[in-house]
């Protein structure tokens, strides 16, 4: 599961970073709390070349007749993503990476109450999600429109979720975008065990008009 994430990276370092012409209409940076429905970055591959653009999150499959004309697909599980009518042609021709500097969990205590967490890279700046797109239009209504990848959780992980999204490393991104041949279903698993870092901030950001910095910041569980 992957429903709301954090990104700070500027623009011109994202494009530096993926090798990637940069569109003229991307999205505010920084942003904290990214929810679905929001325009997020992501890197495709058009024409040859790498292109960083804005996507809406939330995949519309062609046959949807309006925005809200099926469940809002966010998350795509890669144990179904080939087989799915909604994502097996995207998952074959339409990949894409979707970066964040960390993304939110939520567990529940005993009273039932939403503890968020944040989960961030261990080792790196950036987590890079494996992606796919879809562009749809009605009525004159047009989105290019993304959902990411979830897979198991590894065993630390799964005591915050059972679900995790697939990240991919430097060395992946070729071959996910479709640049290094065949063989993109092999990147779809949970990342090593230290892969990724966790700790419990303000529940203030259970709110999706929440906004600022503070929303990462740790406090004591």
């Amino acid at each position: 599961m992957c429903g709301r994430f954090a990104l700070t990276l500027p623009h011109d370092a994202m494009a530096q970073l993926f090798d990637a012409v940069p569109s003229n209409a991307l999205p505010d940076i920084p942003n904290f709390n990214i929810c679905p429905t929001n325009l997020v970055h992501a890197v495709h591959v058009l024409e040859g070349q790498r292109r960083l653009v804005a996507m809406r999150w939330g995949f519309l499959p062609h046959w949807y007749k309006a925005e809200n004309g099926g469940p809002l697909l966010i998350n795509a599980r890669a144990e179904t993503l080939a087989e799915k009518p909604a994502f097996k042609a995207a998952c074959r021709e339409r990949r894409c990476l979707i970066p964040a500097t960390g993304f939110y969990e939520w567990t529940k205590d005993e009273a039932g109450n939403r503890l968020p967490w944040y989960i961030y890279p261990a080792d790196a700046e950036l987590l890079v999600f494996a992606g796919v797109w879809q562009d749809w239009e009605r009525d004159g209504v047009a989105h290019r429109t993304c959902a990411i990848v979830t897979t198991a959780a590894n065993d630390r992980m799964s005591s915050i979720h059972h679900r995790q999204p697939v990240t991919l490393r430097p060395e992946d991104w070729a071959l996910w975008l479709g640049e290094a041949g065949h063989g993109a279903a092999t990147l779809m698993h949970a990342a090593h065990q230290d892969a990724m870092d966790f700790y419990r901030v303000d529940p203030m950001v259970n709110s999706n008009r929440a906004a600022g910095a503070e929303l990462i910041d740790p406090i004591n569980a």
